[in-house]
């Protein structure tokens, strides 16, 4: 069993609560232990971590060895976003590291190729994805799936129906950089995955603000990752108060649990 539960939902909401989780990329890294803890301070869920490769993505950012560094220094929920090629390699060392989540994405999880992800089906699991999730759970991990702005909902709900997941993570930007402008179409395969699997953690990434937050919201995100906004507010607890009641609003104001 991984070592934290997931959010759940409650009578009287349409989706899981409501968590903040800060993208430590916009942190300052020569002070990132002492960073984190003041963002969890103030009121931080989760600590995301984005982890990119300079190959599945143009950007190179950290690894496990970071991981497992920050790991000494805080007892926080670790959310490890992995934008690499090749995501079964490196499950062990996340685990090893002391993540608490490991999400990948799915169009690097059909095969080594740029194009293998084409070979993903709405219908059926691609088999090659089905044994990643199994071997993320295997090591003790929750298991998370990223999907791109260009990437159909459809292609993650086999996974979800099959139980296999535990959290979609939809791209509101082009995974590989922070600070990119939020991308309001992207939220409406949040609006499929919520209204197919109530019960689901969606995430959403890229662009989140106080400006934006209301969108995301409304389309059933439950788990908001915001950077630069939370790291570089005058008032971060502010901000992530405003992030986590835009959700509750509207979670609390759709479907009652049953």
């Amino acid at each position: 069993m991984a070592r934290v539960p997931m959010p759940k939902r409650s009578a009287g909401h349409d989706r899981p609560a409501a968590t903040i989780a800060p993208s430590i990329l916009s942190a300052d890294f020569a002070r990132l232990a002492e960073e984190c803890k003041r963002m969890v301070d103030l009121g931080a869920d989760w600590l995301h971590v984005d982890v990119m490769d300079g190959h599945f993505v143009p950007n190179l950012t950290i690894g496990a060895p970071v991981v497992a560094s920050l790991r000494k220094h805080t007892d926080a929920f670790l959310d490890c976003h992995l934008m690499v090629s090749n995501p079964e390699q490196w499950v062990k060392d996340f685990a090893k590291a002391g993540a608490d989540m490991y999400t990948f994405h799915l169009e690097a999880a059909a095969g080594p190729g740029p194009d293998d992800w084409h070979a993903l089906s709405p219908d059926a699991p691609h088999q090659a994805v089905v044994d990643l999730c199994h071997g993320i759970r295997a090591a003790h991990m929750h298991v998370g799936i990223a999907i791109k702005p260009s990437t159909p909902p459809e292609l993650v709900a086999p996974y979800v129906a099959e139980g296999l997941v535990d959290m979609v993570l939809v791209m509101t930007v082009e995974p590989g950089f922070g600070g990119q402008s939020f991308m309001p179409q992207a939220v409406a395969k949040a609006a499929f995955l919520r209204n197919k699997f109530p019960d689901l953690n969606i995430q959403v990434d890229g662009g989140l603000a106080p400006n934006t937050i209301d969108r995301a919201a409304e389309a059933g995100a439950n788990v908001i990752v915001a950077g630069s906004a939370v790291f570089g507010a005058a008032d971060p607890a502010a901000v992530m108060k405003t992030l986590k009641s835009s959700v509750a609003t509207a979670a609390s104001s759709g479907k009652p649990a049953h």
